[in-house]
């Protein structure tokens, strides 16, 4: 049989690459050369599969991420698999993930996920959290399996213990806590605090957080608490409260909480002045605080850009009770930080205000309680201090403001001789304060390398009285030409243990008893 000339075109077309003859070296060889010959093709074989294969992947991951960089990629959430928790309740997991179910696309799948893992880490219960997303069933293509990984905590018992000065009220206290995480694998984290300040605040406190209770999708505190706070050195009385405290975190800006105690002032030292010895007693305190934030600074302890809104609003007097104080608080803070573009300066800006009055029958003529007065003065930082008015630079703790003469001590039996005790200051009704603060690298980069900084700041703040029908004597111009101001410069050192700051301050314009002073001051707070 003869074969055409098309058919033996297509006979060679059609045979194999490899049947080809490929003839290297036309010098024989012998049988050793052949077998070498033939483990080189061999390896070089694999070595080409294996390089090919590599390339097939890397070439389909750079068309994925094509693919979802440019247009959306519709997948399906066919289960979600949690491992690793032996004592955390599986609805707990799921109701922290459950917008993974939700996900109809690739892209929306993984911002889910990264929310999820933070919402797991946000619970403190485990030591890692891992989600992985894998293929669904072979039967059912375009869907997805979810695979979340958590490593629970090994040792759920933790504790802290730490030493904090004031300098400015020359005062020490010694904290420390203790956790215990997941007891009953709810998430629930007990603790435990115990705060002895020398001289002035001591507290001992239990609580109990569940970030899920029941029906309720938001987190929920309850803690019950015995507080001490000395302020015999500055307003002449000393204040204990036992108390149970409620809160809840309705979203991300806004917070809900709610105060029982039953409160005592009293003055040991019988040497408080008059408008002071009016409020000791008994108190019951029954409030409901809500408070709304927004900070979208880059940095809340050095802000270069940015800016920053709170409000809390206070009411009192919710148990029916004779002796429950009736008031109604609302304070303001306003922050803004701008980038000036050299040595990564930037200037802070901020004003916050607050104003306290009572409620009820015959309000105007009633006074206020000293204990939920708006006092100014210390040497905390206004750039870190976000939420009320309180800190004015250069003025000592309760350093201005409204003050009365303590009551005089008789020295001895024929009352000739007598001791002035100094003066109590009362705190005001109505607060402002006002900041500006430039921030810059220093020059050394041993400086800039350990977050040591330097800045410049002026601040102005003021309060008055307005209950007692003192409102009546108070007038924009007289409220604005009594402020307090102070300006300055100074360094700041960030360690992981405690930030400090050295400033010197000079004070710019004072009322005769404040306590405000020229000269160096240190201020120690959280790093955090």
């Amino acid at each position: 049989m003869t074969l055409s000339d098309e058919e033996r075109t297509m006979e060679k077309t059609e045979k194999p690459l490899t049947d080809i003859p490929v003839v290297e070296d036309e010098e024989p060889s012998n049988g050793d050369d052949e077998e070498e010959g033939e483990e080189e093709h061999e390896e070089e074989e694999e070595a080409e599969t294996e390089e090919s294969r590599m390339r097939s992947d890397r070439s389909k991951m750079e068309n994925l991420f094509r693919r979802i960089s440019t247009e959306r990629v519709p997948l399906r959430v066919h289960d979600v698999i949690i491992k690793g928790n032996t004592k955390t309740k599986d609805s707990l997991i799921e109701a922290e993930v459950e917008a993974l179910k939700s996900a109809s696309t690739v892209q929306e799948l993984l911002q889910a996920a990264s929310i999820a893992n933070a919402r797991l880490q946000r619970l403190e219960i485990f030591d890692s959290v891992n989600i992985t997303i894998d293929a669904g069933p072979s039967e059912l293509p375009g869907t997805a399996n979810v695979i979340v990984e958590v490593v629970e905590s090994k040792n759920p018992l933790t504790g802290e213990i730490g030493m904090f000065t004031k300098p400015e009220a020359r005062s020490w206290s010694l904290e420390g806590s203790l956790k215990l995480k997941n007891l009953f694998g709810y998430g629930d984290i007990w603790d435990g605090s115990l705060a002895y300040g020398w001289d002035q605040t001591s507290e001992v406190s239990v609580g109990v957080s569940l970030p899920r209770f029941k029906g309720l999708v938001t987190p929920l505190t309850a803690r019950v608490y015995l507080l001490s706070q000395d302020w015999l050195k500055f307003s002449s009385y000393k204040e204990q409260s036992l108390g149970l405290s409620l809160g809840t975190i309705l979203s991300k800006n806004h917070d809900l909480a709610y105060n029982l105690s039953w409160r005592t002032l009293a003055d040991p030292s019988q040497m408080a002045s008059r408008s002071v010895r009016k409020q000791h007693g008994h108190g019951l305190l029954s409030s409901l605080k809500y408070t709304f934030k927004i900070d979208e600074r880059n940095n809340p302890l050095r802000p270069t850009r940015g800016y920053a809104f709170v409000s809390t609003s206070q009411i009192g007097g919710l148990f029916p009770d004779y002796r429950s104080l009736r008031f109604f608080r609302q304070e303001v803070d306003l922050r803004y930080a701008l980038p000036l573009g050299f040595y990564n300066s930037a200037l802070n800006v901020g004003v916050s205000g607050g104003v306290l009055f009572p409620w009820g029958s015959g309000f105007l003529n009633k006074s206020s309680s000293i204990a939920e007065r708006f006092f100014l003065g210390g040497n905390s930082s206004p750039v870190c201090t976000l939420g009320g008015p309180t800190s004015v630079l250069g003025f000592k703790t309760r350093g201005l403001g409204p003050t009365e003469p303590r009551r005089e001590v008789r020295l001895d039996s024929n009352n000739e001789n007598s001791d002035s005790s100094g003066r109590d200051f009362l705190g005001g009704d109505l607060a402002v304060t006002a900041f500006a603060d430039l921030s810059f690298d220093l020059p050394l980069r041993v400086f800039r390398e350990a977050g040591i900084h330097g800045h410049a700041f002026a601040c102005a703040g003021n309060l008055t009285k307005l209950t007692e029908n003192a409102f009546r004597n108070v007038s924009f111009q007289k409220f604005l030409d009594s402020f307090r101001t102070s300006a300055g410069f100074g360094i700041i050192v960030p360690t992981k243990l405690f930030r400090m700051e050295v400033n010197y301050c000079y004070i710019l314009k004072q009322h005769e008893h404040d306590r405000g002073k020229t000269g160096v001051q240190f201020s120690f707070s959280s790093p955090l």
